[in-house]
């Protein structure tokens, strides 16, 4: 199964994540398919940026965010705008 889920980067107490499309068998930091954004929880306020096209693309694959990774597509409002198309 394709995943849609957070890839942390950065330093030691300094995480910063990629928003990534991998397999499920993939470890946390091992290979992915493609990179759809980003998210900096460390600045003031926490930075998100998600390639909404993208992330569409995704989602109609098949692709299931996670559960974080599901929070980070509401707050974009990318799950609203997906639910809408599939829904029509």
């Amino acid at each position: 199964m394709v995943k849609i889920r957070l890839m942390r980067m950065g330093a030691k107490n300094q995480p910063f994540y990629r928003i990534v499309v991998a397999d499920s068998r993939a470890p946390r930091g091992g290979k992915y398919i493609e990179a759809i954004g980003f998210y900096n929880p460390r600045t003031e306020p926490s930075t998100i940026h998600i390639e909404e096209e993208k992330a569409l693309l995704w989602l109609d694959r098949g692709a299931q965010p996670s559960e974080a990774a599901r929070v980070l597509l509401e707050k974009t409002g990318v799950l609203r705008k997906w639910r809408e198309r599939t829904r029509k």
